[in-house]
């Protein structure tokens, strides 16, 4: 019985190296006997050979493991250096750099990690099944969104963990490291919802761009679907669902952000902002089923989320609402917050949302943080409204007006009951 742990380790060593041997020989299932440089017996022996270079260490020292490891990395050189010399070789090491690894996750599982290593093999085995998908991906990467993409990594990999996480500043308000964490945060959404839009296609319609675009910037497409609307391009109505759409992911999106700081907040918030997503994606369906379009449905031209100078900008604006929230909370009181709340939300949610929720983990009264929060909310969704009814039109403001206006009322009322 004193052995079943280590045979049930060697097992999962096994188990790992017929898994990823699986996926890298259906990969070369087309290859000839002989051809293949390891196939699924190969990748199972190879991960059952690290599972038992562990316990021979165990017994010796680690340093076995080492050397084992380093003579089983030049048996894989040099037969990929022989396989190369073949005129039909490719070039790839894709499979020998699976094998090492395999020999790697088969030593973790029985050095006391096989949790570990069971769940890396998994995500080995699907990043070898995703190559189409992830080549495909390649070739439609733009070289801004590439940069982009390392600048996102820039301030989140190597920026976020060298910032002091400790208080600075009037009243200790200023975290450099929460600051910075939640640019972060609000960046990443947007990248997110940026792909996630492109990925969508320019002909997927109003209604799937804006309810994309609401992960960016619901203002953003308000301005666009208004300017649509001004130039006649698409129907009011279809314009005005795009809007109501975009706005509901952005009830959402407060919730999440919120939550994501201060989880009780989910609670307290939830109810008034289930209630008008709900309102305002059933108009925007209600409005989009009552319309055919004219014409090919184009994607909102929304721009790149991400900008090293916007982080810079937000990370300003957030430090800046973080000590006026303080400010405002010693000297004022919650009447204070609730004035900083409405002149936030003319043009921004995210930033006072992080900042409320921030202060109600450090004492600000729960209900306090919920209705500051609303009120931006609610201020920025009258926001839109302004800007459908003065740029869009009444045809399409009046539309937008109506369902976003009692989305709100309900919003109010829910906080009663």
């Amino acid at each position: 019985m004193d052995h079943l742990p280590l045979l049930q380790h060697l097992g999962i060593a096994l188990a790992i190296g017929l898994l990823i041997g699986t996926e890298r020989g259906w990969h070369e299932r087309a290859a000839a006997e002989g051809h293949r440089v390891a196939g699924i017996r190969t990748f199972g022996l190879t991960g059952l050979l690290g599972g038992v270079i562990g316990v021979v260490s165990l017994k010796l020292t680690v340093a076995f493991a080492g050397l084992a490891f380093a003579g089983f990395a030049a048996l894989a050189v040099i037969g990929h250096w022989i396989s190369s010399n073949r005129e039909e070789a490719q070039l790839g090491i894709t499979t020998e750099v699976a094998l090492l690894l395999t020999l790697a996750l088969g030593l973790l599982s029985t050095l006391g990690f096989p949790l570990i290593a069971a769940a890396s093999a998994v995500v080995t085995t699907l990043l070898l099944g995703l190559k189409p998908m992830l080549h495909s991906w390649l070739t439609q990467l733009t070289e801004g969104e590439l940069h982009a993409a390392l600048k996102l990594l820039l301030i989140s990999v190597v920026l976020l963990p060298l910032l002091p996480d400790q208080g600075f500043g009037p009243w200790e308000a200023l975290n450099p490291y929460l600051a910075w964490w939640m640019v972060v945060l609000v960046s990443g959404l947007s990248f997110i919802g940026y792909f996630a839009i492109k990925l969508a296609g320019p002909r997927r319609g109003i209604m799937a761009t804006s309810l994309l675009g609401g992960l960016v910037s619901s203002t953003a497409v308000t301005l666009n679907l208004a300017r649509y609307a001004r130039d006649a391009r698409y129907a009011p109505q279809l314009l005005a669902a795009g809007v109501l759409a975009a706005c509901s992911i952005m009830f959402l999106r407060v919730l999440i952000v919120a939550g994501v700081v201060h989880a009780e907040l989910i609670s307290a918030l939830f109810p008034p902002l289930a209630l008008m997503t709900l309102v305002t994606l059933g108009g925007a369906v209600y409005l989009w089923r009552g319309i055919t379009p004219e014409g090919p449905l184009t994607q909102a031209n929304l721009p790149n989320p991400f900008e090293l100078g916007n982080a810079f900008k937000f990370g300003l604006l957030l430090a800046l609402i973080m000590v006026l929230a303080s400010g405002t909370k010693a000297w004022f009181g919650q009447a204070g917050l609730y004035a900083l709340a409405v002149a936030s939300g003319l043009a921004d949610v995210d930033a006072l949302t992080l900042s409320v929720a921030k202060l109600s983990l450090s004492g600000l009264d729960l209900e306090v943080a919920r209705n500051t929060i609303l009120i931006a909310v609610f201020t920025n969704t009258i926001v839109k409204v302004v800007l459908a009814l003065a740029i869009g039109g009444m045809a399409m403001g009046r539309r937008t007006a109506a369902v976003s206006l009692t989305a709100i009322a309900l919003g109010v009322l829910s906080l009663f009951f």
